[in-house]
């Protein structure tokens, strides 16, 4: 079970009880569905309630996939696909695309950007490649995604054909209305339905997140039951001091209050640096409004040291720490005796890889905090389909109960949308004449 080592964030640990009634609360509130927001709390009995029957759905149609693609893209934005990238990546071959064998398909993303370039290039490779995508979208209508669909969906069709084209293609959107929704059932596309009561940002446990990882070979089963066991030690009845989120949400919150407005998320494994950006959007836009929040940093140690170590060590102090740390890597890789010792680093030899990192996680954690920044560790077994799905259910959970001491809306993000606005508005979109006409005028 994952474990929160909080000893070197306040002075004082116990420090942290100092909001236990706020956070006992903040759970009714969640539980009871009083909290602002409780339109979005789908996320949390989700692990729980997902049915053996269910998963078997899902991986009926990732074993269609996976049988007649050899590279499937998945088309989505924000929630839509960077849960499901941060498992894929945590779990797989950091060199995968380079060696695929053939075993499972090459799982690529789009529609996360409105790069021509990107976009191009993407369309590039495809060509004579047996491909299939899964697009993800409950409108159907969000700029980005849309636009790689249309190009991805007449691509596939010329080169595979219209009916196998039917069958490689699926859509995870909204059950009823919507232009994906409209073009999936007009199509005849396998498709899954995103909850209502579940927002993109925690929807990783959903068709969203689970069929792309199911497509790149990973046990969805072993990912919802690390979830549901989360779910159940994380529970409102499991006293204050055993619950790891409520424990983090408090901490963070008293950081907050103390003037540590920046949180810096830190993993010392290149493959979770996806997960940080999932966990950036997770607190972020939950967080992020009414002119509050933490702000949502993340690095890559000890890679990023070297670049962003001197502000982190002697920059303002306005930020704490979260580490997550993996005691278990899944490879043995010894450090070799080299009879020359020109970089004078025979003292390591017979020494395995990790046991150096783990004393740069250390060394770089007792520098920081004596530079003045708090210091939470998130300690993980190891990178496997179950841990990653504590880790997943962990922060969520924390996020919920977080933003509500906060006092802000965790699960609404009005902002997002003003972009859009003005992007509809500088193209001339129709219906946006008005603001059309408003906007030039500022140009």
């Amino acid at each position: 079970m994952i474990k929160l080592d909080i000893s070197k964030a306040l002075e004082n640990a116990a420090q942290a009880v100092e909001l236990k009634e706020q956070v006992a609360a903040a759970q009714e509130a969640l539980e009871n569905g009083t909290c602002p927001g409780n339109d979005f709390l789908g996320w949390l009995h989700l692990p729980s309630s997902i049915t053996a029957e269910f998963l078997n759905e899902i991986k009926a149609c990732a074993e269609v996939l996976r049988s007649n693609c050899d590279t499937v893209v998945v088309a989505g934005i924000g929630g839509s696909y960077m849960g499901a990238r941060a498992v894929i990546e945590a779990l797989g071959n950091s060199f995968a695309w380079l060696t695929n064998n053939g075993e499972n398909p090459n799982i690529l993303f789009a529609g996360n950007n409105i790069g021509e370039d990107y976009l191009y290039e993407l369309t590039q490779y495809l060509k004579g490649r047996n491909f299939g995508v899964i697009n993800i979208s409950k409108s159907g209508t969000t700029t980005e995604t849309a636009l790689a669909f249309r190009l991805l969906k007449k691509q596939c069709e010329e080169q595979r054909g219209k009916e196998m084209a039917r069958k490689v293609i699926v859509a995870v959107t909204d059950a009823k209305k919507g232009a994906a929704r409209t073009t999936a059932d007009k199509e005849g596309y396998t498709s899954f339905i995103i909850p209502d009561n579940v927002g993109g940002r925690f929807s990783v446990l959903t068709p969203v997140g689970l069929l792309p990882i199911a497509v790149a070979g990973f046990d969805i089963d072993k990912l919802v039951q690390g979830a549901a066991d989360m779910e159940a030690a994380t529970a409102p009845g499991v006293p204050f001091e055993e619950n790891p989120s409520a424990v983090y949400a408090a901490v963070r919150n008293i950081l907050y209050a103390q003037g540590k407005k920046i949180e810096i998320l830190v993993n010392f494994q290149p493959k979770l640096h996806f997960m940080n950006e999932w966990w950036k959007q997770l607190y972020g836009e939950s967080e992020g409004k009414d002119l509050k929040g933490i702000f949502p940093a993340a690095v890559d140690f000890s890679t990023d040291l070297h670049s962003m170590g001197q502000w982190i060590q002697e920059g303002e102090r306005t930020i704490f720490e979260t580490v997550i740390s993996v005691e278990t890597p899944e490879h043995t890789l010894l450090f070799p005796h080299d009879e020359e010792n020109l970089d004078g680093l025979n003292f390591l030899a017979g020494k395995r890889v990790d046991e150096v990192n783990k004393m740069a996680e250390l060394g770089t954690q007792l520098a920081h905090v004596d530079g003045g920044v708090p210091n939470m560790r998130v300690v993980v077994d190891r990178l496997d389909e179950y841990n990653l799905g504590q880790l997943i259910y962990f922060f969520e959970k924390a996020c919920g109960i977080s933003g509500l001491l906060l006092q802000v809306n965790p699960f609404n993000q009005p902002g997002v949308e003003a972009y859009k606005k003005n992007m509809f508005a500088l193209l001339g979109k129709p219906g946006y004449e008005k603001e059309t006409e408003a906007i030039k005028n500022r140009l």
